[in-house]
């Protein structure tokens, strides 16, 4: 099922974390703690076999950034290619993506908007257009809002309802609507929304 039909709310039930960001999935997990067709009460769950529990943290991980299951895939042979440790190189490819540095920033909600916006062109990278989520960015490189009013608006917008901190990684001009990627994300800063090791043994099956 493509990322972008999944039944979210359901999906947020099932994983017990809220992977897509926005705050509206931390009121369903409040109100509808346990999963999908699971009785409020005692819980019963039966026994997940080692591969249901490697798919269960490999989706977590994969809807978390919101990629489809072929672009997860290549991401995570790409990061099994580089040299050093795979999970380590996997999650910083993921956090090196635009989508998901519009997100850290604070200039969207939820990695599912970033992805919006940056499909729409809101964002320039050093000069010049960049309207691709999954351009992977460097250090050095400079992230702009467009001029238009409108954009600029909807941003300083959103920047008043999500969270002040920003990754130590990056530089955010809030008044200016401007953004530094300063050094490759830290990986010791980075808390993954599942077991990494999990996601590896589901691809060396």
């Amino acid at each position: 099922m493509p990322y972008k039909k999944a039944p979210r709310g359901k999906l947020t039930r099932k994983f017990g974390i809220n992977v897509f960001g926005n705050p509206k999935f931390d009121k369903i997990l409040k109100r509808k703690p346990n999963g999908p067709g699971k009785p409020s009460g005692k819980k019963q769950y039966k026994k997940t076999s080692n591969y249901g529990t490697q798919l269960l943290e490999k989706q977590k991980i994969r809807y978390t950034y919101g990629l489809s299951e072929k672009q997860f895939r290549n991401t995570f042979f790409k990061a099994k290619k580089k040299v050093g440790v795979t999970s380590e190189n996997f999650i910083l490819l993921l956090e090196s993506r635009l989508d998901n540095l519009i997100y850290r920033m604070g200039w969207a909600v939820s990695r599912e908007q970033s992805k919006q916006m940056v499909n729409h062109g809101y964002f320039r990278i050093n000069n010049k257009k960049a309207d691709i989520p999954s351009m992977t960015l460097k250090p050095g490189d400079r992230i702009s809002v467009r001029g238009k009013e409108n954009i600029r608006t909807l941003i300083r917008y959103v920047q008043k309802k999500t969270n002040s901190n920003k990754p130590t990684w990056l530089k955010v001009d809030p008044d200016n609507l401007e953004a530094e990627l300063i050094s490759s994300p830290e990986y010791s800063s980075i808390q993954p929304a599942a077991d990494l090791q999990a996601v590896i043994e589901y691809y060396s099956r």
